[in-house]
Protein backbone atom coordinates (compact mmCIF):
# COMPACT_ATOMS: atom_id res chain seq x y z
CA UNK A 1 0.00 0.00 0.00
CA UNK A 2 1.42 3.38 -0.88
CA UNK A 3 1.32 6.45 1.35
CA UNK A 4 -1.60 8.07 -0.51
CA UNK A 5 -3.76 4.98 -0.06
CA UNK A 6 -2.79 4.82 3.61
CA UNK A 7 -3.78 8.46 4.15
CA UNK A 8 -7.08 7.99 2.31
CA UNK A 9 -7.84 4.86 4.37
CA UNK A 10 -7.17 6.74 7.62
CA UNK A 11 -9.57 9.51 6.63
CA UNK A 12 -12.24 7.04 5.55
CA UNK A 13 -11.86 5.14 8.81
CA UNK A 14 -12.29 8.38 10.78
CA UNK A 15 -15.36 9.22 8.69
CA UNK A 16 -16.81 5.75 9.36
CA UNK A 17 -16.37 6.15 13.14
CA UNK A 18 -18.05 9.57 13.04
CA UNK A 19 -20.91 8.18 10.94
CA UNK A 20 -21.47 5.36 13.46
CA UNK A 21 -21.55 7.89 16.28
CA UNK A 22 -23.96 10.31 14.59
CA UNK A 23 -26.34 7.55 13.47
CA UNK A 24 -27.23 6.79 17.09
CA UNK A 25 -29.92 9.33 18.09
CA UNK A 26 -29.15 8.66 21.76
CA UNK A 27 -25.72 10.24 21.28
CA UNK A 28 -27.25 13.43 19.91
CA UNK A 29 -29.78 13.56 22.77
CA UNK A 30 -27.01 13.03 25.34
CA UNK A 31 -24.98 15.92 23.93
CA UNK A 32 -28.04 18.19 24.15
CA UNK A 33 -28.79 17.09 27.72
CA UNK A 34 -25.15 17.57 28.75
CA UNK A 35 -25.07 21.10 27.31
CA UNK A 36 -28.14 21.92 29.41
CA UNK A 37 -26.53 20.44 32.53
CA UNK A 38 -23.40 22.51 31.91
CA UNK A 39 -25.47 25.65 31.35
CA UNK A 40 -27.25 24.99 34.65
CA UNK A 41 -23.92 24.58 36.47
CA UNK A 42 -22.69 27.91 35.14
CA UNK A 43 -25.97 29.70 35.87
CA UNK A 44 -25.80 28.47 39.50
CA UNK A 45 -22.28 29.95 39.74
CA UNK A 46 -20.80 26.44 39.80
CA UNK A 47 -17.61 25.32 38.11
CA UNK A 48 -16.66 22.65 35.62
CA UNK A 49 -13.47 20.67 36.18
CA UNK A 50 -11.89 18.46 33.51
CA UNK A 51 -9.35 15.65 33.60
CA UNK A 52 -7.81 12.89 31.51
CA UNK A 53 -4.45 11.37 30.61
CA UNK A 54 -2.21 12.15 27.65
CA UNK A 55 -4.21 13.32 24.65
CA UNK A 56 -7.36 13.23 26.77
CA UNK A 57 -5.80 15.75 29.16
CA UNK A 58 -4.98 17.95 26.17
CA UNK A 59 -8.66 17.79 25.15
CA UNK A 60 -9.69 18.52 28.76
CA UNK A 61 -7.45 21.60 28.79
CA UNK A 62 -8.81 22.72 25.43
CA UNK A 63 -12.42 22.54 26.63
CA UNK A 64 -11.63 24.48 29.83
CA UNK A 65 -9.81 27.25 27.96
CA UNK A 66 -12.70 27.56 25.49
CA UNK A 67 -15.03 28.11 28.47
CA UNK A 68 -12.80 30.72 30.11
CA UNK A 69 -11.93 32.35 26.79
CA UNK A 70 -14.55 32.19 24.06
CA UNK A 71 -15.61 29.90 21.26
CA UNK A 72 -17.20 32.13 18.61
CA UNK A 73 -17.87 35.70 19.74
CA UNK A 74 -16.90 37.63 22.84
CA UNK A 75 -18.87 36.90 26.01
CA UNK A 76 -18.23 36.69 29.74
CA UNK A 77 -15.80 33.98 30.87
CA UNK A 78 -17.27 30.74 32.19
CA UNK A 79 -15.61 29.12 35.23
CA UNK A 80 -13.91 25.94 34.05
CA UNK A 81 -10.58 24.46 35.06
CA UNK A 82 -8.52 21.55 33.77
CA UNK A 83 -6.81 19.60 36.54
CA UNK A 84 -3.55 19.90 34.65
CA UNK A 85 -1.12 21.90 36.78
CA UNK A 86 2.25 20.17 36.45
CA UNK A 87 3.36 21.17 39.94
CA UNK A 88 0.20 19.80 41.52
CA UNK A 89 0.32 16.58 39.50
CA UNK A 90 3.97 15.81 40.26
CA UNK A 91 3.66 16.82 43.92
CA UNK A 92 0.62 14.59 44.42
CA UNK A 93 2.15 11.68 42.49
CA UNK A 94 5.34 11.96 44.53
CA UNK A 95 3.78 12.47 47.97
CA UNK A 96 0.75 10.20 47.57
CA UNK A 97 0.20 8.17 44.40
CA UNK A 98 -0.46 8.81 40.71
CA UNK A 99 -4.05 7.63 41.19
CA UNK A 100 -4.64 10.73 43.36
CA UNK A 101 -3.41 13.41 40.92
CA UNK A 102 -6.94 14.53 39.95
CA UNK A 103 -8.82 13.50 43.11
CA UNK A 104 -6.64 15.58 45.44
CA UNK A 105 -7.26 18.96 43.77
CA UNK A 106 -10.96 18.09 43.40
CA UNK A 107 -11.06 17.51 47.16
CA UNK A 108 -9.64 21.01 47.62
CA UNK A 109 -11.61 22.88 44.96
CA UNK A 110 -14.81 21.00 44.11
CA UNK A 111 -18.17 21.89 45.64
CA UNK A 112 -21.65 20.42 45.51
CA UNK A 113 -23.26 21.45 42.24
CA UNK A 114 -19.98 21.53 40.31
CA UNK A 115 -19.38 19.16 37.39
CA UNK A 116 -16.44 16.94 36.47
CA UNK A 117 -15.80 16.11 32.82
CA UNK A 118 -13.85 12.85 32.93
CA UNK A 119 -12.14 11.72 29.71
CA UNK A 120 -10.85 8.18 29.26
CA UNK A 121 -10.56 6.26 26.00
CA UNK A 122 -10.56 2.97 27.92
CA UNK A 123 -12.79 3.83 30.86
CA UNK A 124 -10.23 2.15 33.13
CA UNK A 125 -7.80 4.98 33.98
CA UNK A 126 -7.30 4.61 37.74
CA UNK A 127 -6.65 8.32 38.36
CA UNK A 128 -9.75 9.37 36.39
CA UNK A 129 -11.82 6.78 38.26
CA UNK A 130 -10.60 8.20 41.59
CA UNK A 131 -11.50 11.70 40.39
CA UNK A 132 -15.02 10.55 39.54
CA UNK A 133 -15.40 8.86 42.92
CA UNK A 134 -14.17 12.00 44.66
CA UNK A 135 -16.49 14.22 42.64
CA UNK A 136 -19.50 12.07 43.53
CA UNK A 137 -18.51 12.09 47.23
CA UNK A 138 -18.40 15.91 47.11
CA UNK A 139 -21.89 16.20 45.61
CA UNK A 140 -20.70 16.93 42.10
CA UNK A 141 -22.07 15.52 38.86
CA UNK A 142 -19.83 13.55 36.50
CA UNK A 143 -19.97 13.55 32.70
CA UNK A 144 -17.83 10.88 31.08
CA UNK A 145 -16.38 10.91 27.59
CA UNK A 146 -15.40 7.30 27.13
CA UNK A 147 -14.38 4.72 24.56
CA UNK A 148 -14.63 1.00 23.88
CA UNK A 149 -17.28 -0.38 26.30
CA UNK A 150 -17.05 2.56 28.73
CA UNK A 151 -15.11 0.51 31.27
CA UNK A 152 -15.53 0.90 35.00
CA UNK A 153 -15.78 4.68 34.68
CA UNK A 154 -19.27 4.60 33.14
CA UNK A 155 -20.59 3.28 36.48
CA UNK A 156 -19.36 6.47 38.20
CA UNK A 157 -20.93 8.90 35.71
CA UNK A 158 -24.29 10.63 35.90
CA UNK A 159 -24.23 10.92 32.13
CA UNK A 160 -21.75 9.62 29.56
CA UNK A 161 -20.98 9.11 25.90
CA UNK A 162 -19.05 6.19 24.49
CA UNK A 163 -17.22 6.89 21.24
CA UNK A 164 -17.07 3.98 18.80
CA UNK A 165 -13.69 2.86 17.56
CA UNK A 166 -10.98 0.45 18.57
CA UNK A 167 -8.08 2.87 18.92
CA UNK A 168 -7.45 5.85 21.18
CA UNK A 169 -6.94 8.21 18.24
CA UNK A 170 -10.34 7.53 16.67
CA UNK A 171 -12.04 7.72 20.09
CA UNK A 172 -10.32 11.04 20.88
CA UNK A 173 -11.41 12.43 17.50
CA UNK A 174 -15.03 11.92 18.57
CA UNK A 175 -14.33 13.35 22.02
CA UNK A 176 -12.94 16.63 20.69
CA UNK A 177 -15.91 16.99 18.33
CA UNK A 178 -18.29 16.48 21.25
CA UNK A 179 -16.41 19.02 23.37
CA UNK A 180 -16.56 21.62 20.58
CA UNK A 181 -20.28 21.00 20.09
CA UNK A 182 -20.87 21.29 23.84
CA UNK A 183 -19.15 24.65 24.15
CA UNK A 184 -21.01 25.93 21.10
CA UNK A 185 -24.35 24.87 22.54
CA UNK A 186 -23.56 26.24 26.00
CA UNK A 187 -22.97 29.55 24.23
CA UNK A 188 -26.17 29.17 22.21
CA UNK A 189 -28.12 28.59 25.45
CA UNK A 190 -26.45 31.33 27.50
CA UNK A 191 -25.49 33.91 24.86
CA UNK A 192 -28.02 33.55 22.02
CA UNK A 193 -27.15 37.03 20.81
CA UNK A 194 -23.82 35.62 19.59
CA UNK A 195 -25.53 33.31 17.09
Amino acid sequence: MDILDSIRDALLEAQDVLNKFTQDPENIATIAKTAEIMRDVFERQGRIFTCGNGGSLCDAIHFAEECVGKFRDDRKPLPAMALSDAGSITCTANDFDFTEVFARPLSALGHPGDLLVALSTSGHSANVLRAAETAKARGMQVFGLLGRDGGELKHHCDIYLIAPGDTADRIQEIHIKVLHILIEHIERLMFPENY
